[in-house]
């Protein structure tokens, strides 16, 4: 029996068309939610930049997050688990970066900003993510948070390829070509559901995921049902125990159909 759902954001449950939450999907998580199967968040996102779930949390309906990749999580107001990449890794990562050129975020515990911010940065988040604007800082400012949970730089996958041999205590993954998220060491979203079952009693049988790109193959893997968006990529659908539509197909909602959950 299903009693916990775990959903990637954009892609999944919000569309990159419309930027916002289909109402099937709305109306399929409400019909879930008075089953009791409990609603959480699985995200690259930091909480900082969460700004397209006013639908489902204002109904109350989500009941914890996995932020950054699974480095981050949290139910409510309490953090039950946070793990920041480690300062030789940091250094050795911006430096790369400085030395190349490229732009890349550094995500806090409570911010993110950007260095070297160009077009494929205000493509990405600013257009396709539709976030707000993020502050632009020099690399000795982004050194300064306490603790930095990810980093997000805009390479390439060959000089992904080039700089990973010098990350020995960080986790690299990629949904879109032109940037990858980086965090430490086993922090993925897989991580991230057994926190949270971990913190609600709950069991790995009784979860099912959705996820439509590359940084949601490990938790759709480790569910007891993965679900793969219809617009998801093929390398998505393949780890994915099915297959449903597209966000904008109700594709949420065919799904929980599907499985009996609503």
């Amino acid at each position: 029996m299903i009693k916990a759902l775990f959903f990637d954001i954009d892609g999944t449950l919000v569309s990159f068309k419309t930027h916002r939450i289909p109402t099937s999907t709305i109306q399929a998580l409400e019909a879930a939610k008075a089953r009791g199967v409990r609603i959480f968040i699985a995200t690259g996102r930091p909480q900082v930049i969460i700004n397209n779930l006013n639908e489902l949390q204002q109904r109350g309906l989500i009941d914890g997050y996995i932020t950054m990749n699974g480095a981050y999580c949290f139910v409510q107001d309490k953090v039950i688990y946070k793990s920041p990449i480690p300062k030789s890794d940091i250094e050795t990562l911006l430096n790369f970066c400085e030395a190349q050129g490229k732009a890349y975020l550094v995500v806090g515990e409570n911010d993110i900003c950007v260095c070297h911010e160009d077009e494929e940065v205000r493509f990405i988040f600013y257009e396709t993510l539709s976030v707000d604007k993020i502050r632009e800082v020099t690399q000795e400012e982004a050194l300064a948070r306490p603790s930095i949970y990810q980093i997000t730089p805009f390479i390439s996958k060959e000089e992904e390829a080039v700089i990973r041999p010098q990350l020995p205590h960080c986790e690299i993954g990629r949904w879109y070509p032109t940037f990858a998220d980086i965090t430490a060491a086993g922090n993925t979203k897989q991580r991230g559901i057994d926190e949270i079952i971990r913190h609600f009693g709950l069991k790995i049988e009784e979860v099912m995921a959705f996820g439509d790109g590359g940084n949601d193959i490990s938790m759709l893997r480790h569910a007891g049902i993965g679900v793969a968006m219809g617009n998801a990529t093929d390398e998505v659908k393949a780890a994915a125990n099915y297959t449903t539509t597209a966000v904008d197909e109700d594709g949420i909602l065919n799904a929980l159909v599907h499985f009996g959950v609503i």
